[in-house]
């Protein structure tokens, strides 16, 4: 069973990105279609919402009861299961209405959010138990989840409906994503049980969702840490949300509408996530080069280049500035994310480590985001509007100033970080 332990787990990795992979960067693209345009960030705010709670809630009912592997396959039943009612409603239904599609999307998110840090525990937890080191064999796994991602990208945007129509604008993503978590479901009852670890069921829903760190927020830099990682997590999901709207757009412009790049969004804009991919081999040498705040800075720096590039680009000439937006998100999304992971692990120890790095996850992924794809969808509703254009809803209007106020917002963020966030000390006491 050792020699395909691996191979199995890619395939567990594989299968659980490209649930996702199915719907995330391309749903924008859906929903402008059926009228719901207006309220892109709702969904996309759900997802940090749901992302506050059901991780610690689901992380409890797996050291208590469950086990990763089977909550792993209870979410997935639910989420995949949820997806897939939104996708056969949306099919049978000629004008979807808001509130059931949100009900059961909001189910699917919330069920699914979970499932990355049980994925994580569940492969942890097989590779320790045959014998295999987590720090070494662990991330070549994972970046075959970033493949799947890549993978179900590509079939959402370059499969086509009876009519000519792109996946990437219809309910078929729905349906994609929901099929995948159901065989993931069935694919998780093949893996190999794993022991409960002695004292996991000690493990409190405060310390799991981060709580009992916020005592951390005495320390001058770690409150700033805090405060940042909530203000940097404002910019996670805006483009998730937005690109594809914006690169589609361009087909509702004369001059760009045959452009290759307008007609494949989402297959631009699975560039982002090859260079997520690339980025994380980047970290090493630039924590070695530069330290942890020049690493953290650099990325925000990532961030302010990544909204202003998408602001000049075009899908004609300037069709090499929205690539190059998507190439720096490599270091935009994974050079603050795992730094600051680093960060949290280097200045805390003890009970609080794993509290800390809860915290840090809530203030990104849950607060900052729900709050930046609200804030991004209020400014885009602002200087943008729909027009639908032989039987396509395309969003038109002025979106190069809509990126440019977000870029203006990181630039900001990156200039108060650089000033007050003070360099960490090899030698300062760990806070506990």
């Amino acid at each position: 069973m050792g020699k395909n332990i691996k191979l199995r787990l890619i395939v567990m990795n594989v299968l659980q990105w490209a649930v996702w992979g199915a719907y995330l960067t391309s749903m924008g693209n859906y929903l402008g279609q059926i009228g719901m345009g207006p309220r892109i960030g709702l969904f996309f705010a759900m997802q940090g919402i749901v992302s506050i709670f059901m991780p610690a809630l689901m992380g409890i009912v797996a050291d208590k009861w469950l086990g990763a592997i089977k909550s792993l396959a209870l979410c997935h039943f639910i989420a995949g299961g949820a997806m897939l009612a939104a996708g056969l409603y949306c099919a049978g239904s000629a004008d979807p209405q808001f509130g059931l599609l949100f009900s059961l999307y909001s189910i699917s998110v919330a069920f699914y959010m979970p499932t990355i840090a049980l994925s994580n525990s569940a492969a942890y937890g097989i590779l320790e138990n045959n014998g295999y080191n987590t720090v070494k064999d662990f991330p070549p796994i994972r970046v075959f989840g970033t493949v799947g991602f890549i993978a179900s990208m590509w079939v959402v945007n370059f499969c086509k409906t009876a009519e000519g129509i792109s996946f990437q604008q219809t309910y078929h993503q729905f349906i994609i994503s929901g099929v995948l978590g159901l065989v993931l479901v069935f694919y998780c009852f093949t893996l190999p049980a794993i022991p409960k670890k002695a004292g996991a069921e000690s493990k409190s829903f405060a310390d799991a969702l981060g709580l009992s760190a916020f005592k951390l927020f005495k320390d001058k830099q770690m409150a700033l840490f805090f405060i940042f990682s909530m203000l940097l997590g404002m910019a996670l999901q805006v483009t998730n949300g937005y690109a594809t709207p914006f690169i589609s757009h361009f087909q509702g412009i004369p001059e760009f509408a045959e452009s290759w790049g307008a007609r494949n969004a989402t297959a631009i804009y699975s560039i982002s996530q090859v260079a997520e991919t690339l980025g994380i081999l980047l970290i090493p040498f630039c924590m070695r080069k530069f330290g942890i705040k020049n690493v953290m800075l650099i990325a925000m720096i990532a961030w302010v280049m990544r909204f202003a590039f998408f602001g000049l680009g075009d899908t004609g000439s300037g069709v090499w500035l929205i690539i190059l937006s998507c190439i720096v998100y490599g270091v935009a999304f994974d050079f603050f994310n795992i730094s600051g992971s680093l960060y949290v692990n280097e200045r805390t120890s003890g009970s609080v480590q794993n509290s800390a790095q809860g915290l840090f996850m809530m203030m990104t992924n849950g607060i900052g985001a729900t709050v930046g794809t609200l804030a991004a969808q209020a400014i885009i509703n602002k200087f943008t509007y729909e027009e639908l254009i032989n039987g396509t809803v395309f969003r038109l209007g002025d979106w190069p100033t809509c990126w440019y106020i977000f870029a203006g917002y990181a630039a900001v963020v990156a200039i108060f970080f650089a000033i007050l966030f003070k360099k960490p000390q090899k030698d300062a006491p760990k806070l506990v």
